[in-house]
């Protein structure tokens, strides 16, 4: 058999609902564009046949596994396969040779893995269809339980004097059941989801939210919402209370994004996107619609435009007229400046 390129790869534990249908996956170390060699090895003793693929491992293949030499020379993989041949759960390989929309429960989460191990990037994987593919889960003190499959687990529970704590009942656990990226703080971990991307310096507060395919470029200070689809650069601020437009939340498939060291006041919000250096003021909403009031430098009116004619422009405030209430848009000339004591020890 021919040396396999694959786009990625991952060996994982699968829960299952009673029916044996996969509901989730937990790949402990996921990898993107894996060397043709390893792939090799791992190909053969799974019983990969090509294209996407997902194979229920059998104790024998697993055992077969620690013995191939692309997994013997890697400590760290050789690690991973040990303790699942010492697993009594499902294990299942999943094999992606073309980053197409995806089939599988196995793959949205290899796919999901993939960015939140900061693998790659928001917007650089095919998701398309995703959110069809996935069910609502009941995500447990006692793990993922298929909705079906909830009310004899919560019986059984309380028969054995325990009590199933139901955490949340959505489609997409939180990240940090699956990975905690280095150098990053996050105060309430329900409030960032699978599928994030959150880079290295990222403090998220309370109230700050990051929705999956989305995320940080690096040291950000958010306590804002982060909407699917959309990226926040480098040294920018996302206030208290405010709100990014995603594709999943009414932006349609405009993609909107956060440039470096920008400023969204609290209860702020933006349905366009943002170049470097912008500030929105507290408590104004800009979208694509908003009819926006362009000032020079001595505050003449100069132009009404439509603010998505501003959309990934550098360098601009917008304000709201506290007089007549118009929205306004001008130079910045206030350049913001993270608390470097907050990010420093993440």
């Amino acid at each position: 058999m021919s040396t396999p390129q694959l786009h990625s790869f991952g060996l994982g534990i699968a829960t299952t609902d009673a029916r044996q249908e996969v509901i989730e996956v937990y790949y402990p170390q996921p990898i993107l564009n894996p060397a043709p060699d390893f792939i090799s090895d791992l190909a053969h003793q799974c019983g990969y046949t090509g294209g996407n693929q997902i194979v229920t491992l059998t104790p024998a293949q697993l055992q077969a596994l620690q013995s191939a030499p692309a997994i013997k020379t890697d400590p760290t993989v050789a690690a991973i396969v040990e303790t699942l041949a010492a697993s009594s759960q499902t294990v299942v390989a999943t094999f992606i040779a073309d980053d197409i929309a995806p089939a599988s429960v196995a793959e949205v989460y290899l796919k999901l893995q993939l960015l939140s191990h900061r693998l790659a990037r928001p917007h650089a994987l095919n998701l398309q269809g995703a959110f069809g593919i996935l069910r609502n889960i009941a995500w447990t003190n006692q793990g993922a339980i298929a909705l079906e499959d909830l009310p004899a687990r919560q019986l059984l529970a309380r028969a054995q004097g325990q009590l199933l704590d139901v955490m949340s009942v959505d489609k997409f656990p939180k990240m940090t059941n699956y990975v905690v990226p280095a150098g990053v703080r996050i105060a309430d971990t329900a409030r960032v989801r699978l599928g994030a991307y959150v880079g290295e310096g990222t403090t998220v507060m309370h109230e700050g939210f990051i929705n999956f395919n989305a995320g940080t470029e690096g040291t950000a200070m958010i306590e804002g919402r982060i909407s699917a689809g959309v990226m926040v650069g480098e040294g920018s601020d996302l206030g208290g209370g405010c709100s990014t437009m995603g594709t999943l939340s009414g932006g349609g498939t405009a993609i909107i994004s956060v440039g470096r060291d920008c400023l969204i006041g609290a209860n702020a919000g933006i349905g366009i996107a943002l170049g470097d250096r912008c500030i929105v003021e507290a408590g104004l909403y800009v979208t694509g619609g908003t009819k926006v009031s362009l000032l020079d430098n001595e505050n003449n009116l100069v132009e009404l435009v439509k603010a998505k004619s501003l959309s990934g422009k550098n360098d601009l405030l917008f304000r709201r007229n506290s007089q007549t209430g118009a929205v306004e848009c001008k130079s910045n000339k206030t350049r913001i400046a993270l608390n470097a004591e907050l990010h420093s020890n993440n």
